[in-house]
């Protein structure tokens, strides 16, 4: 017999806690990061959007990740994203681009990817960066997405390569390692692509990255809680009464105090 309506909600709001439980709180996000916010909006109960976060001795790792698809389906895949990076990073915190070269390995292997003609493409996005302490930088690589930053109330962008976390149609390379030195960055901001690519507006049109940006550089200043509570508050609003395309993840973070 096949589960009624509300059968299925159930089960799907216990896979919500299996979920929450396995990204980490944002009272553990913020004893390693404490001048930080994090605007996780899903589109239905489950997402496809997930953050993570670690710290193994001077070395800080953040990720914002976009997984193929939302609700279950990208759920499925968020999980699996969050224990590979359990794996990766567990005594020591590899370079930023290696930890993405070793997840592209470890989700294709998981869901057998060759690059046969007709195979599914399910992956990844995301934006990793990893703030060292001791050497006072910050590593940033990217499949698909980019790293915005501000220095001196000035954005800069730093593009993510073209290609995901599993398979693509284009022949793979090894994901980049872009090196910052932490005196050049005040705040950063990881992000899925949900929030720029929402609908709404006078002519209903999507935000775009161009709008997000300039959104930020209004509200950069601002403590991190302020900067959450106006994010929310504007997407809303350009939102309106249409519905929300996708799930929505904002992470920033505040680094001056991380400063020697």
């Amino acid at each position: 017999m096949l589960p009624t309506e509300k059968e299925l909600a159930e089960s799907i709001r216990y896979a919500r806690n299996i979920q929450t439980a396995l990204i980490p709180s944002l009272s553990d996000f913020q004893k390693i990061l404490n001048d930080s916010f994090i605007l996780n909006l899903p589109r239905d109960i489950v997402s496809g959007d997930f953050y993570w976060v670690s710290k193994v001795r001077e070395r800080i790792v953040v990720v914002a990740a976009d997984c193929t698809g939302h609700g279950v389906p990208g759920a499925f895949m968020s999980i699996m994203g969050i224990n590979f990076l359990n794996q990766i990073v567990s005594y020591c915190v590899p370079s930023s681009n290696k930890i993405l070269n070793q997840l592209r390995e470890y989700v294709m292997k998981a869901l057998n990817q060759s690059g046969a003609e007709g195979e599914q493409k399910d992956g990844l996005d995301l934006s990793l960066v990893v703030i060292d302490l001791e050497k006072q930088h910050i590593e940033f690589s990217g499949a698909n997405n980019p790293l915005v930053y501000f220095k001196s109330k000035k954005l800069h962008v730093i593009k993510g390569d073209r290609m995901p976390i599993g398979i693509s149609g284009i022949q793979e390379e090894s994901f980049k390692k872009n090196i910052i030195p932490l005196r050049d960055v005040d705040s950063l901001y990881l992000f899925s692509d949900g929030y720029p690519d929402q609908f709404g507006g006078p002519k209903f049109k999507k935000l775009k990255y161009h709008g997000f940006r300039e959104f930020l550089k209004q509200i950069h200043s601002f403590s991190m809680d302020k900067q959450r509570e106006m994010l929310k508050e504007n997407i809303e609003k350009w939102m309106g009464k249409e519905a929300q395309v996708d799930d929505i993840l904002v992470i920033g973070v505040g680094l001056k105090k991380f400063r020697v």
